[in-house]
């Protein structure tokens, strides 16, 4: 019998790190090659398997797919698409702080988006006319994809996801991967052709059902001003001796908050003073999703994890990173076993990487700009998980050491509708 799983927090027991962020290498392959070596995957033929990050193989944890998949049947309709691209993960440089762990059943201890942005890295981030709240309201769709750079159509296309529970990763304007995935995303669930691209039907169906406006008026509280860290330097010994690795301003908090990049929650609101008392404008994603979650798919070749609910429905997708050639995700299938709300990290540099100059074991305390997040979702393979992250524009730009990272967000989400023995397959 399933039982509803408890959300802890605050707690830690002897808890473990395999690594900080690798860069992924090597070449980038064409989204057809990507859906075909996918396709072979899920339907066989590849007879390949990948290892945690150990190198061996956790029983309890589930079979490799060289048998076959349980996968939902509209993953493979998306990959079987003519010319399908559920969009190669952006290659960049490795950044952000330990991302992958262990966490206890016991007591829920831990340890261990892209912006949406310019498809380009040489792009320059300031357009010739930035998005105004007056122009994100009025804009409409005039046919052919999201403009490239960014615009008020990207912005409404984000939030009109977001509101799908088809997370664009962070609301910032920017045509990029994490958009264009998301885009896939809804037409796969929607049953459209897939080409991550914005058309006629696709704004249809983000329209059918999502009133006006986009943004709304937000008075930042007294809350909002308290509870903030200092700046946080990247060692981890001296983190280890804060109380809290919190949000270090009321903008970061508030981005966050309404899924923004934080640098567009400023530009949306030139001049203001970030203190109780002012009024901004944001984001209105809408509300958390309700409805409980079966299943979960983690999509590798695509960087994006599925929920399902009892009756198969795919009801929310979210953007991910998952683990590099060298230190690869868990294969096979796997369960939730815990979660854990505003978990510690532990960081031991005899078993994991080395930080710094850190030769001993430190716990970093909680907050939503620790080494995980804000979440922790516990998998039966030991040392791995589901979690947040500190660097929500980092998704789709690196790899992680094996753990699947997401904005906090979206962690947050997760973590209400998941419960335990809830099954994780990860799809090659």
């Amino acid at each position: 019998m399933r039982r509803t799983l408890t959300l802890l927090s605050f707690s830690v027991l002897a808890m473990t790190a395999t690594g900080v962020l690798a860069q992924q290498s090597g070449e980038s392959e064409s989204g057809a090659d990507i859906a075909a070596e996918t396709r072979d995957v899920l339907q066989g033929t590849s007879g390949s398997e990948t290892s945690g990050n150990d190198g061996q193989a956790d029983q309890s944890a589930g079979q490799g797919n060289g048998g076959g998949s349980a996968a939902q049947p509209e993953t493979l309709e998306m990959l079987q698409q003519s010319g399908a691209q559920p969009v190669e993960a952006q290659q960049g440089e490795a950044q952000g702080q330990a991302q992958h762990g262990q966490a206890s059943a016991e007591t829920g201890a831990t340890t261990g988006g892209e912006s949406g942005g310019a498809t380009d890295p040489a792009q320059a981030r300031t357009p010739e006319t930035a998005p105004t709240p007056e122009t994100i309201e009025a804009a409409t769709y005039e046919g052919g994809p999201l403009p490239d750079g960014q615009s008020a159509i990207t912005v409404k296309t984000q939030i009109l996801l977001d509101r799908a529970h088809v997370s664009p990763g962070i609301i910032d304007g920017w045509k990029g991967g994490m958009s264009e995935s998301a885009i896939a995303a809804f037409e796969t669930r929607e049953g459209f052709a897939v080409d991550g691209q914005l058309d006629q039907q696709v704004w249809d169906a983000l329209t059918a059902t999502q009133p006006a406006p986009m943004l709304q008026r937000y008075t930042i509280t007294e809350d909002d001003a308290s509870g903030l860290s200092a700046p946080l330097p990247d060692d981890y010994a001296k983190l280890a001796e804060l109380d809290r690795l919190g949000y270090t301003s009321i903008a970061e908090k508030l981005a966050e908050r309404f899924h923004m990049d934080e640098g567009f929650l400023e530009a949306l609101n030139p001049g203001v003073a970030w203190q109780a008392g002012t009024t901004i404008t944001v984001a209105d994603p809408g509300p958390r999703l309700e409805t409980k979650v079966a299943r979960i798919e983690v999509r590798k070749q695509s960087s994006r994890l599925a929920g399902f609910d009892a009756g198969g429905r795919m009801v929310l997708n979210y953007p991910v990173t998952v683990g590099s050639a060298a230190t690869p995700s868990p294969s096979g299938t796997v369960e939730v076993v815990a979660v854990a709300l505003e978990p510690t990290y532990s960081y031991d540099p005899d078993k994991n990487f080395q930080q710094g100059d850190n030769d001993e074991f430190l716990l970093l305390p909680p907050g939503p700009n620790g080494p995980v997040g804000s979440v922790w979702i516990d998998l039966s393979k030991p040392t791995y998980g589901l979690h947040g992250t500190s660097e929500p524009d980092s998704l789709f730009k690196a790899a992680s050491h094996g753990c699947v990272r997401m904005t906090n967000w979206d962690a947050e989400e997760l973590a209400h509708l998941v419960s335990e023995g809830v099954t994780v397959e990860f799809i090659e």
